[in-house]
């Protein structure tokens, strides 16, 4: 069977600007990308949002629909992947390297800010084009970063965005529609989530709380995860997907977590294990209290509380379309060998758990583990679920 596997990846968040910085500062528990806004919010009121901080790729070179923040954060990403990619051009050809991107903002920040150009002179900033927001606009711009000429296209399913293009590009490959993809996730921070997100009622007051008695809502981050998935290689693969969509509500989760147990069931089938032989849980955790609520009672079902697990969006914000992405890139960090110590993803919260929720195996920062099996849950809007097992291969 054609595995598919994850040989490279290019990594930016609230956590670091490249892989080595991401990994210490993930195992370490730190918040210091978590930070005070007060320009996010139309009301002025300020809110903790996960950045990505220090200098970011210069693309004045660039023509004006291609200098957005998600474009350069996209490019800090793929600046760590050039090289392989660069040998897989070589050896497949540009036609057979294809680009799957999972997005949700795209440049939307630089949409509002021509917006308020418009109100201020009547006329949108010299050589604005609303290609700029497109949720196309990382993919293309990545495949013309990367000279590769095969299928490529934007995911825009919300928060699952990216992990939805990780079953697409295996999925390409095992078709045959390329022998490499160059697939993940990018969102930046803009308004319009930040003000959309606090219509619901979901913004946390200060930091989140994942699986908290006292959560209270979601911290929003931005960054990017760029892997390069190819067929005739070696080392850390995605073994297994699973994706449903419940249909429950167009912005809650069905209660009893049915099309969480779906995916994560039909992820396990697919890597051919159980659920009892996996080892570590990226939890969703967004810290909103049904998506929490719904994930332990969905874990408890399956049997997997005893599994050691963590949300990483207390240290990252939910960075939206590109969470899943990120969060496999943090499984993929735990299974190779950036983590020399066998250390898990802590889960960083305020330890005062919910009595109305089963208790999970919330991991301890400095806990060790040897992990062969990593689970990521990415769970969206309108029921939007998908489940991804990365494992070690020979």
């Amino acid at each position: 069977m054609t595995v598919a596997r994850l040989t490279a990846l290019g990594l930016c968040c609230a956590l670091g600007n490249n892989k080595s910085q991401v990994w210490h500062n993930a195992i370490t528990g730190s918040r210091a990308g978590m930070r005070w806004r007060n320009d996010l919010l139309t009301s002025g009121k300020t809110v903790i949002a996960g950045e990505v901080s220090g200098a970011l790729p210069d693309l004045s070179v660039w023509p004006v629909p291609y200098q957005s923040r998600n474009n350069q954060l996209a490019a800090l990403a793929y600046q760590q992947i050039a090289d392989d990619v660069a040998t897989a051009r070589q050896q497949y050809g540009a036609a057979r390297i294809a680009v799957i991107i999972g997005t949700s903002t795209s440049g939307i920040a630089e949409g509002e800010r021509a917006m308020q150009h418009y109100m201020a002179q009547q006329c949108y900033p010299q050589g604005y084009h609303y290609q700029i927001q497109e949720m196309l606009a990382p993919a293309n711009f990545i495949a013309r970063l990367a000279d590769v000429s095969g299928p490529c296209y934007a995911i825009s399913t919300a928060c699952s965005s990216s992990a939805r293009a990780l079953i697409s590009a295996r999925t390409l490959l095992l078709a045959d529609l390329a022998d490499a993809v160059i697939v993940g996730g990018v969102d930046s921070l803009c308004q319009l989530t930040f003000n959309g997100f606090a219509a619901l009622e979901s913004v946390a007051a200060a930091h989140c709380q994942p699986f908290s008695q006292q959560r209270d809502g979601i911290n929003i981050g931005e960054g990017a995860a760029l892997f390069l998935m190819q067929k005739h290689a070696s080392g850390i693969a995605l073994l297994g997907s699973g994706a449903s969509s419940d249909a429950h509500h167009m912005s809650a989760p069905q209660p009893e977590g049915l099309g969480a147990i779906n995916a994560i069931t039909q992820a396990c089938q697919q890597a051919g294990i159980t659920p009892a032989q996996l080892d570590y849980i990226n939890l969703h955790g967004t810290a909103t209290p049904l998506n929490d609520s719904m994930e332990s009672k969905a874990l408890a079902t399956l049997g997997l509380t005893q599994v050691a697990a963590s949300s990483s969006k207390s240290m990252t914000g939910h960075t939206l379309g590109a969470a899943g992405a990120i969060e496999a890139a943090l499984c993929w960090l735990t299974l190779s060998d950036y983590n020399t110590g066998q250390h898990l993803v802590p889960h960083c919260w305020d330890g005062q758990a919910d009595p109305a929720l089963p208790v999970l195996s919330l991991v301890s920062i400095g806990q060790q583990q040897a992990v062969s099996y990593c689970l990521s849950n990415s769970f969206a809007f309108g029921g939007n679920n998908v489940a991804l097992i990365l494992g070690k291969t020979r």
